[in-house]
């Protein structure tokens, strides 16, 4: 799938969100205090795991990849 252009809009529904292959770390515990994400229109999803039928954030893949860069290169560490 196309991604949209900037100031384009895509229509996410509560079906595709229901319908989307979602995935957790595989260290996270059984205690469903989890983010998991899911690719959705071309698009990135993260939701909480306790709340599977709640909200979910979206996000481009270049914001994705950022956020990831920032994991790795240790931006994060002083939230932990």
């Amino acid at each position: 799938m196309e991604l949209a252009k900037k100031g384009d809009r895509v229509a996410i529904t509560r079906a595709d969100l229901d319908n989307a292959t979602w995935r957790k770390s595989s260290r996270s515990g059984g205690s469903g205090q989890c983010v998991e994400v899911a690719s959705v229109k071309g698009l990135i999803a993260l939701r909480d795991s306790k709340n599977p039928h709640g909200p979910a954030l979206l996000h481009t893949p270049a914001e994705w990849r950022a956020f990831l860069a920032g994991v790795q290169a240790g931006e994060f560490d002083d939230l932990a």
